[in-house]
Protein backbone atom coordinates (compact mmCIF):
# COMPACT_ATOMS: atom_id res chain seq x y z
CA UNK A 1 0.00 0.00 0.00
CA UNK A 2 1.28 3.21 -1.14
CA UNK A 3 2.28 5.56 1.72
CA UNK A 4 3.27 8.99 -0.15
CA UNK A 5 -0.23 11.35 0.41
CA UNK A 6 -0.87 9.26 3.69
CA UNK A 7 -0.21 12.41 6.28
CA UNK A 8 -2.91 14.11 3.60
CA UNK A 9 -5.50 11.02 4.74
CA UNK A 10 -4.92 11.32 8.62
CA UNK A 11 -4.54 15.26 8.73
CA UNK A 12 -8.36 14.89 6.86
CA UNK A 13 -9.32 11.91 8.96
CA UNK A 14 -8.47 13.79 12.04
CA UNK A 15 -10.49 17.07 10.40
CA UNK A 16 -13.73 14.47 10.26
CA UNK A 17 -13.19 13.75 13.93
CA UNK A 18 -13.01 16.89 15.09
CA UNK A 19 -16.54 17.58 13.40
CA UNK A 20 -18.14 14.48 13.73
CA UNK A 21 -16.46 11.62 15.85
CA UNK A 22 -14.89 7.94 14.88
CA UNK A 23 -18.43 6.34 14.92
CA UNK A 24 -19.89 9.08 12.50
CA UNK A 25 -17.61 9.69 10.20
CA UNK A 26 -17.44 7.83 6.53
CA UNK A 27 -14.88 7.47 3.85
CA UNK A 28 -16.74 9.75 1.85
CA UNK A 29 -15.84 12.53 4.34
CA UNK A 30 -12.18 11.80 4.50
CA UNK A 31 -12.35 12.03 0.62
CA UNK A 32 -14.55 15.00 0.40
CA UNK A 33 -12.03 17.04 3.15
CA UNK A 34 -8.90 16.18 1.25
CA UNK A 35 -10.92 16.75 -1.78
CA UNK A 36 -10.67 13.35 -3.73
CA UNK A 37 -12.52 10.82 -4.56
CA UNK A 38 -12.86 8.10 -1.94
CA UNK A 39 -10.99 5.16 -4.29
CA UNK A 40 -7.94 7.75 -3.82
CA UNK A 41 -8.29 7.50 0.19
CA UNK A 42 -8.48 3.74 -0.04
CA UNK A 43 -4.84 3.78 -1.82
CA UNK A 44 -4.05 4.90 1.30
CA UNK A 45 -5.77 3.20 4.03
CA UNK A 46 -8.23 0.31 4.16
CA UNK A 47 -10.93 2.06 5.73
CA UNK A 48 -11.59 4.45 8.26
CA UNK A 49 -10.94 2.03 11.01
CA UNK A 50 -7.63 1.83 9.28
CA UNK A 51 -7.61 5.51 8.90
CA UNK A 52 -8.40 6.19 12.46
CA UNK A 53 -5.53 3.65 13.79
CA UNK A 54 -2.93 5.39 11.64
CA UNK A 55 -3.61 8.76 13.23
CA UNK A 56 -3.92 7.68 16.55
CA UNK A 57 -0.39 5.81 16.10
CA UNK A 58 1.09 9.50 14.46
CA UNK A 59 -0.19 11.57 17.50
CA UNK A 60 0.83 8.71 20.14
CA UNK A 61 4.00 8.47 18.62
CA UNK A 62 4.88 11.88 17.87
CA UNK A 63 3.92 12.46 21.62
CA UNK A 64 6.26 9.65 22.79
CA UNK A 65 9.07 11.24 21.18
CA UNK A 66 8.61 14.60 22.45
CA UNK A 67 8.57 12.94 25.61
CA UNK A 68 11.41 11.17 24.78
CA UNK A 69 13.38 14.30 23.91
CA UNK A 70 12.08 15.55 27.26
CA UNK A 71 13.81 12.72 29.42
CA UNK A 72 16.55 13.15 27.30
CA UNK A 73 17.55 16.87 28.12
CA UNK A 74 20.90 16.03 29.97
CA UNK A 75 21.25 19.87 31.01
CA UNK A 76 18.38 19.83 32.65
CA UNK A 77 17.35 18.36 36.23
CA UNK A 78 15.92 15.36 36.94
CA UNK A 79 12.76 16.76 38.66
CA UNK A 80 12.66 19.52 35.46
CA UNK A 81 12.86 16.25 32.97
CA UNK A 82 9.89 14.13 34.98
CA UNK A 83 8.12 17.54 34.74
CA UNK A 84 8.40 17.43 31.04
CA UNK A 85 7.44 14.17 30.55
CA UNK A 86 4.10 14.73 32.18
CA UNK A 87 3.84 17.55 30.39
CA UNK A 88 3.89 15.78 27.37
CA UNK A 89 1.29 13.34 28.19
CA UNK A 90 -1.22 15.66 29.38
CA UNK A 91 -0.62 18.57 26.50
CA UNK A 92 -1.36 16.04 23.96
CA UNK A 93 -4.82 14.96 26.24
CA UNK A 94 -5.71 19.32 26.77
CA UNK A 95 -5.04 19.53 22.43
CA UNK A 96 -6.90 17.05 21.74
CA UNK A 97 -10.21 17.90 24.17
CA UNK A 98 -9.30 21.42 22.78
CA UNK A 99 -9.75 20.80 19.24
CA UNK A 100 -12.89 19.03 19.65
CA UNK A 101 -14.91 16.56 22.39
CA UNK A 102 -14.78 13.65 19.78
CA UNK A 103 -11.10 13.74 19.40
CA UNK A 104 -10.57 12.79 22.97
CA UNK A 105 -11.98 9.41 21.38
CA UNK A 106 -8.15 8.88 20.08
CA UNK A 107 -6.94 8.23 23.59
CA UNK A 108 -9.83 5.46 25.01
CA UNK A 109 -7.37 2.77 26.19
CA UNK A 110 -10.46 0.57 25.90
CA UNK A 111 -11.40 1.40 22.17
CA UNK A 112 -11.60 -1.48 20.17
CA UNK A 113 -9.64 0.24 16.71
CA UNK A 114 -6.67 1.49 18.97
CA UNK A 115 -6.89 1.03 22.52
CA UNK A 116 -3.26 -0.97 22.32
CA UNK A 117 -1.84 2.12 20.90
CA UNK A 118 -3.09 4.21 23.63
CA UNK A 119 -1.65 1.25 26.63
CA UNK A 120 1.62 1.83 24.31
CA UNK A 121 1.87 5.05 24.77
CA UNK A 122 0.87 4.55 28.06
CA UNK A 123 3.82 2.35 28.76
CA UNK A 124 6.11 4.27 27.05
CA UNK A 125 5.62 6.94 29.23
CA UNK A 126 5.75 5.02 32.36
CA UNK A 127 8.85 3.68 31.05
CA UNK A 128 10.59 6.94 30.58
CA UNK A 129 9.70 7.79 34.12
CA UNK A 130 10.94 5.01 35.73
CA UNK A 131 14.53 5.29 34.31
CA UNK A 132 14.06 9.12 35.08
CA UNK A 133 13.57 8.22 38.73
CA UNK A 134 15.96 5.32 38.61
CA UNK A 135 18.38 7.67 37.48
CA UNK A 136 17.31 10.68 39.84
CA UNK A 137 16.69 8.27 43.27
CA UNK A 138 13.39 8.29 45.13
CA UNK A 139 12.83 8.58 48.85
CA UNK A 140 13.51 6.16 50.79
CA UNK A 141 10.78 2.97 50.45
CA UNK A 142 9.19 4.40 46.91
CA UNK A 143 10.40 1.72 43.62
CA UNK A 144 11.10 3.84 40.86
CA UNK A 145 8.63 2.18 38.76
CA UNK A 146 5.62 3.04 41.49
CA UNK A 147 7.01 6.74 41.38
CA UNK A 148 6.09 6.40 37.77
CA UNK A 149 2.27 5.12 37.96
CA UNK A 150 1.70 7.33 40.79
CA UNK A 151 3.07 10.50 39.01
CA UNK A 152 0.91 9.12 35.55
CA UNK A 153 -2.00 9.01 37.57
CA UNK A 154 -1.54 12.40 39.11
CA UNK A 155 -2.03 13.51 35.43
CA UNK A 156 -4.83 11.02 34.29
CA UNK A 157 -6.55 12.90 37.40
CA UNK A 158 -5.37 16.76 36.03
CA UNK A 159 -6.62 15.77 32.79
CA UNK A 160 -10.36 16.50 32.96
CA UNK A 161 -9.79 19.63 34.78
CA UNK A 162 -10.72 22.78 34.04
CA UNK A 163 -8.15 24.42 35.22
CA UNK A 164 -5.19 21.02 34.29
CA UNK A 165 -3.15 23.91 33.01
CA UNK A 166 -3.09 26.21 36.19
CA UNK A 167 -2.95 23.54 38.59
CA UNK A 168 -0.03 21.11 36.98
CA UNK A 169 2.63 22.92 38.56
CA UNK A 170 1.88 23.42 41.48
CA UNK A 171 1.07 19.48 42.01
CA UNK A 172 4.01 18.08 40.16
CA UNK A 173 6.06 20.67 42.72
CA UNK A 174 4.38 18.83 45.73
CA UNK A 175 4.26 15.43 44.36
CA UNK A 176 8.20 15.70 42.80
CA UNK A 177 9.19 17.10 46.61
CA UNK A 178 7.63 13.66 47.97
CA UNK A 179 8.70 11.19 45.49
CA UNK A 180 12.38 12.61 45.58
CA UNK A 181 12.43 13.61 49.02
CA UNK A 182 14.04 17.03 48.05
CA UNK A 183 12.08 20.58 47.80
CA UNK A 184 10.87 20.84 43.94
CA UNK A 185 9.82 24.25 42.55
CA UNK A 186 8.72 25.00 39.29
CA UNK A 187 8.75 28.67 40.29
CA UNK A 188 12.14 29.30 38.81
CA UNK A 189 11.71 27.84 35.75
CA UNK A 190 7.73 28.16 34.71
CA UNK A 191 7.21 25.47 32.37
CA UNK A 192 4.38 25.98 29.70
CA UNK A 193 2.22 22.44 28.76
CA UNK A 194 3.19 21.62 25.13
CA UNK A 195 -0.04 21.95 23.22
CA UNK A 196 1.10 21.32 19.43
CA UNK A 197 -1.72 22.19 16.55
CA UNK A 198 -2.24 19.47 14.32
CA UNK A 199 -0.59 19.42 10.96
CA UNK A 200 -2.19 20.79 8.23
Amino acid sequence: MPSGRLPEVLDAAYECLTRYGVRRTTMDDIASAMGVSRSAVYQYVRGKDDAFRKLAERLHAEALARARQAAAAEDAPGAERIRGVLAVKLGLVRRLSRDSPHAAELLDEKARGFGDVCHGFTGGINGLLTELFAEAGTAAGTDPAEAARICVALVIGLESAPDAERLFDPAVDALLTGLLGVPVSSAARPHHLPLPSPRK
